[in-house]
């Protein structure tokens, strides 16, 4: 008697499309790997390396997942993360997820975060900003339109049918940006102090399944890094890189780097990485956000005295940041535009190791998660294989341009 043919597993057989197109971006990657160095160094290298910013305070493990899912398919380099194990986990199993599609897919380094700060208007928060206060319920709608129209932000609209029942903006969904205070008519925000302990960051870095840290700065006295770095120098040796956020402060941001590097440099085993956070929290505004991050990178690339490390663009990044970095001279260039000798730490390494997307990222996915109807609890976006897709091509709209994909018509 024949053997009966054993069809396969469901996942892989609903995803031909996406197998597809995750798979010309597998070939695309591995026809660039050369040598020992762990193909996200050489991304760095290179000047394509692409992280993905799912924030210090954004906790809603179910987009975690799903953005971790989309983003390792269209082969992100890095995702970060909230310091904490549930949303580690999320992030885990959005990438579990990829590799079950996608055998070949390159597992992104995961990264959890860590902030300093001292008030609001540093934006990154040591006191992360948490919405907690509830909102009068008869105002909810009035004031969810006026947010919509004031900020077009796209997250409202997946709170808008659940705030009734939450009693209030969902907490887990806020990542800090603060755009709701000043325009709330009805003052019933608040930003209220949030914490994350030393101590059990300290311990997720001992772990396995976390390969980076990434601490974030006011740009101003080192006394609280210092006492924040030594909290954790015990098991700062367990992860591949330690990154280090930015903001631009003007003529003093070199001369604070190479105090914080100071500080680090006898106990950094791995490598080293500093985001240039020009205007944090701000990429889905639109082409102004990221102008004001490409004068920062401007700015440092031009100083010969900036610290050792790789460095990354972040805050403000969005569909137009390619654009400005190349009319720049500093997309994938090893050299400062106008010179004519090199400016890099080693040979062939670019000025710009890369680029982190944050908002805009969650937002063009947040496009079509909004599509799928939420009937039963938490969406899987791949038990929706057109939308996954979707997501996915999405999603290669920005990684793409800055890997070097083939176009996207080829991929699909």
């Amino acid at each position: 008697m024949a053997a009966v043919p054993v069809p396969p597993p469901p996942l892989l057989a609903s995803h031909a499309a996406v197998r597809a197109a995750a798979s010309a971006v597998s070939r695309s990657r591995r026809a660039r790997l050369s040598g020992d160095q762990p193909p996200q160094v050489a991304a760095l290298r290179r000047g394509d390396w692409v992280k993905l910013i799912c924030g210090a305070s954004f906790e809603d493990a179910a987009d975690v997942r799903n953005l971790s899912l989309v983003y390792t398919l269209a082969g992100v380099d890095c995702i970060d993360c909230a310091a904490d194990a549930s949303v580690v986990g999320a992030v885990n199993e959005g990438i579990d997820v990829a590799a079950s599609i996608i055998p070949a897919a390159q597992r992104p380094w995961r990264l959890v975060l860590m902030m300093i700060a001292e008030t609001f208007i540093s934006v990154k928060l040591n006191l992360i900003l948490r919405i907690a206060h509830r909102i009068a319920q008869s105002h909810v709608r009035k004031f969810v339109l006026l947010m919509q129209y004031l900020l077009r932000a796209s997250w409202l609209e997946n709170t808008l049918n659940l705030i009734p029942y939450m009693g209030g903006v969902l907490t887990e969904r806020c990542y800090g940006c603060g755009r709701c205070l000043p325009v709330c008519p009805y003052d019933r925000i608040r930003a209220v102090s949030y914490v994350r302990d030393p101590t059990t960051t300290s311990e997720l870095l001992k772990r396995n399944d976390v390969d980076a840290i990434e601490i974030h700065t006011t740009g101003k006295g080192t006394d609280t890094f210092n006492t924040l770095w030594n909290s954790l120098s015990e098991s700062i040796n367990n992860v591949k890189l330690v990154a280090v956020s930015m903001p631009d402060v003007g003529e003093s941001t070199v001369d604070f780097m190479n105090a914080l590097y100071a500080i680090m440099e006898p106990h950094i085993q791995g490598y080293n990485l500093w985001q240039l956070d020009g205007r944090p929290m701000s990429g889905d505004i639109g082409r102004g956000a990221t102008r004001e991050t490409v004068s920062f990178a401007v700015h440092m690339a031009s100083v010969s005295e900036r610290p050792p490390g790789f460095y990354q663009l972040g805050g403000g990044i969005n569909s137009y940041t390619i654009d400005c970095l190349k009319k720049a001279g500093l997309f994938q260039s090893t050299t400062f535009p106008g010179t004519a000798t090199s400016e890099t730490i080693g040979s062939h390494q670019t000025l710009i190791g890369g680029i982190a997307y944050g908002g805009y990222a969650r937002k063009v996915i947040g496009r079509t998660l909004r599509k799928i109807p939420a009937q039963f609890g938490c969406v899987r976006i791949e038990d929706h294989p057109e939308h996954l897709l979707e997501a996915l091509q999405e999603a290669l709209s920005l990684v793409g341009p800055v890997k070097g994909y083939p176009a996207l018509s080829s991929l699909s």
